[in-house]
């Protein structure tokens, strides 16, 4: 009764050949019949886009310069931390590219474990004396040395 098909084109073949077309023959035939008569259609007129002036940078001179802000920001900082890095004031992040220097330059990552930083004499002033410090925690560590100011 039933039969399986490899593909739809067999499908629409053998229901070509079937006395009562199927519904999806009927369909295929009458797409085909209207394609080739193809019936002038009005085509829809676009609308040309409006064509807006490039904007143009302003010349250096003339912009506004942003000052940074947040981790970027230069604030002063603790004594300590000034003597490790040489200057009174520092950003977050210049400060923690220095100290992440120092840790590769000095190898004082742990081997086995490179999350984990051993800390020399000049590493221990600023993070509170301790041993070994993670990678994640020097961040909270360097937090009391940045001076907050309003």
């Amino acid at each position: 009764m039933f039969r399986l098909y490899k593909g739809f084109k067999e499908l629409l073949a053998s229901s070509a050949t079937a006395a009562v077309p199927s519904t999806a023959a009927k369909f295929y035939a009458a797409a085909a019949a209207a394609k080739s008569a193809s019936p002038k259609v009005a085509q829809k007129t676009r609308k040309k886009p409006t064509t807006s002036k490039p904007k143009t940078k302003k010349p250096a001179a003339l912009r506004s310069e942003t000052r940074p802000t947040g981790i970027s920001k230069v604030t002063p900082v603790s004594p300590a931390l000034g003597q490790f890095l040489g200057a009174q004031q520092a950003s977050r992040t210049e400060a923690v590219k220095q100290i992440w220097f120092y840790i590769k330059s000095q190898n004082l990552q742990n081997p086995n474990n490179r999350k984990e930083i051993f800390c020399d004499e000049k590493l221990k002033t600023i993070f509170n004396g301790k041993e070994k410090v993670g990678f994640l925690e020097i961040g909270k560590m360097l937090t009391p040395h940045f001076v907050k100011t309003t």
